[in-house]
């Protein structure tokens, strides 16, 4: 239809319809095999270069709550991925996983269970298929199994997320943080509420992740007002949290202060521990002023505990955030 078309083009023709003209014509004569080798090549860094634009583009109209806009973009990039590594190789993975996603949060359950088959099929074929690719093919079957009610699998398949992930990054790492979220959200469904409590509370990792990444900001921003235009690269690296992980901490974080607020037992230090958390990643994203509301909502909080060690961190939080213009 027309408006499908519409979406099509705004999603991705545009951004990569110069990019395709030199792909669709054939390669010209040559003499050498020199410069047939070079032709190839040239061909394939094209291809390699349009897939990535596509994959970005459907991950921002994802992240945005477009995946209407998204769906077009995630079928160019599963094409070039096709035609770059071949179809049968598990580098394929990616893309049928963000076509799936894509298709999941427009409520196309059908085509995402087509792309998840194929992905798992793939998987399966290639033992050495990293645990990486593994953990996100489990927890995008998680969130499908959920979206259709048949909340058994998903937990099984949400089990396996966590275990990868933990197995690939480390039992404290932030890809971990997600499978337990996911969980906790299942069994909110099923009416266990102390399970999902202890399992939100896993999902604290995000808090020792961003007070680590608030000391290193700080520690960039004065390396650079100390930095003489004479110094040698000595500086401290940050590496930022990408648009998606900021996407979803914000979403998950929300969810649980949501859930900490209105339990019937209050459980004030894990409260705290999630506003400060919030007020982290909203400084750290460059929104002041929510950073500053969660902030002083936790260090109100903070306040009344007997135990007060985060006390200082939340003010010295506060303090930066308010020596900002």
């Amino acid at each position: 239809d027309i408006n499908h078309q519409e979406a099509d083009w705004v999603s991705i023709h545009e951004r990569i319809c110069q990019l395709l003209i030199p792909i669709h014509a054939s390669l010209p004569f040559v003499s050498s095999e020199k410069e047939r080798k070079h032709g190839m090549e040239q061909l394939l860094n094209r291809q390699k270069y349009i897939m990535d634009v596509a994959q970005s583009t459907a991950r921002r109209f994802i992240l945005a709550g477009e995946p209407g806009k998204a769906i077009p973009a995630g079928l160019q990039a599963l094409r070039f991925s096709v035609r770059v590594h071949g179809a049968s190789s598990v580098h394929v993975v990616p893309a049928y996983l963000l076509l799936a996603e894509a298709c999941m949060d427009a409520g196309y359950l059908t085509q995402a269970t087509t792309y998840l088959s194929q992905a798992q099929w793939l998987v399966l074929k290639s033992p050495s298929c990293s645990l990486a690719v593994q953990h996100k093919l489990h927890q995008d079957l998680g969130l499908l199994h959920a979206a259709k009610g048949d909340l058994e699998q998903s937990l099984h398949h949400l089990a396996n997320d966590v275990y990868l992930a933990t197995c690939a990054f480390g039992p404290g790492a932030l890809q971990t943080a997600g499978g337990y979220f996911q969980m906790a959200q299942i069994f909110l469904r099923q009416n266990k509420t102390d399970v999902a409590n202890s399992l939100f509370a896993e999902v604290a990792i995000w808090h020792a992740f961003l007070l680590k990444s608030v000391q290193t900001r700080e520690q960039v921003l004065e390396a650079q007002a100390e930095a003489s235009p004479f110094d040698e690269d000595g500086d401290i690296s940050e590496e930022p949290l990408t648009e998606a992980q900021q996407t979803e901490a914000i979403q998950a974080l929300n969810t649980i202060l949501d859930f900490r607020e209105k339990a019937p037992k209050q459980q004030p230090d894990e409260t705290a521990k999630v506003l400060h958390s919030l007020a982290m990643l909203y400084y750290l994203a460059g929104d002041l002023s929510k950073a500053r509301e969660m902030g002083a909502k936790a260090l109100d909080l903070v306040k009344q505990l007997p135990q007060q060690e985060p006390l200082e961190a939340i003010d010295h939080l506060l303090k930066v955030i308010d020596s900002k213009p």
